[in-house]
């Protein structure tokens, strides 16, 4: 087991990326850790709970959590997303509080605007997407945001680009609690090895399967064995909810699940630089939204109450 580093100079911090969805969070804390740590697609509510990605700089260890995107929920799933992504808020150091420069203040903002009045940690600002708008519209969101909010700090800046992002990681760097780093020094992630792998079959099968059917499956790890050989073998179950969900992920004549199975299998052969052999089977999981194993398998609390 591994226990935290001590070191009397050192400083550490958990800072949460906090937004609506698709506002670009997964993207930002992939672009601030250097790596893909979380999965990102196009699709809103593709982060289900939080992930954790490690970023140590000289004597400083910063975490950065990502959150689910904040919405108004329908559905016991996306209650247990929001809950989680206010309980990374609340547990951080530093909230960084994310918006798409493109949309500006929607509903959901100001929805979130009003729940982060509650988080007594130090916020800042985050205006992502900028390449994508004029500089005077991000000038007069900032002001608008400001004048809401009280932020430690604003920046702008583009996650997917890498525009700004260093600034925001120096900022984080002076502004995070002196204390024991959490993780080793070449950690990047806390998701175990079978956990990242399950995301990665997700995020396959959220691009290559459309409309709601991404949003009632999930993708469970059964084994991960590393072979004597060094390869990894790994088995994964896609849970879908009907029969008719069960054959579209199939595809005719298995084509769009061995597609899936491909793409992640390319994917993680770059990420662990091992040969992979991955064995993808769906299964019909009627209520498997409403199984608090599968919630914690996906490190969600079951909200009870109706669904």
């Amino acid at each position: 087991m591994n226990t935290p580093i001590e070191l009397s100079d050192t400083s550490c911090g958990f800072i949460a990326l906090v937004g609506a969805p698709n506002a670009g969070k997964s993207t930002l804390l992939n672009s601030l850790v250097g790596t893909k740590v979380s999965i990102v697609t196009h699709k809103a509510q593709t982060t289900r709970s939080q992930v954790r990605g490690v970023l140590t700089l000289d004597k400083a260890q910063l975490v950065f959590i990502d959150t689910p995107g904040i919405f108004q929920p329908k559905k016991r799933l996306e209650r247990a997303m929001v809950e989680n992504a206010w309980g990374g808020a609340g547990d951080a150091d530093l909230v960084a509080f994310l918006i798409d420069a493109d949309r500006g203040i929607t509903p959901d903002i100001e929805s979130l605007l009003e729940g982060l009045e509650n988080i007594t940690h130090p916020k800042v600002l985050i205006i992502n997407k900028i390449d994508t708008v004029k500089n005077e519209s991000l000038l007069a969101l900032s002001q608008k945001l400001n004048e809401r909010l009280r932020f430690e700090a604003t920046f702008m800046l583009s996650a997917l680009k890498g525009f700004g992002v260093p600034d925001f990681i120096d900022w984080c760097v002076k502004h995070v609690p002196p204390g024991p780093w959490h993780f080793p020094e070449d950690h990047l992630t806390d998701l175990t090895m079978a956990i990242t792998a399950a995301e990665i079959t997700r995020e396959k099968l959220f691009l290559r399967v459309h409309d709601e059917i991404p949003y009632n499956a999930t993708v469970e790890t059964e084994s991960f064995k590393i072979q004597k050989d060094g390869s990894y073998k790994i088995d994964q179950v896609v849970y879908v909810t009907r029969d008719s969900h069960k054959k579209i992920v199939l595809g005719a004549g298995g084509q769009t699940i061995k597609a899936i199975g491909q793409e992640a299998r390319k994917e993680l052969m770059e990420m662990y630089e091992v040969p992979i052999h991955l064995f993808l089977f769906v299964k019909v999981r009627e209520k498997w939204a409403e199984d608090p194993e599968r919630y914690r398998e996906m490190g969600l609390e079951f909200p009870h109450g109706k669904s």
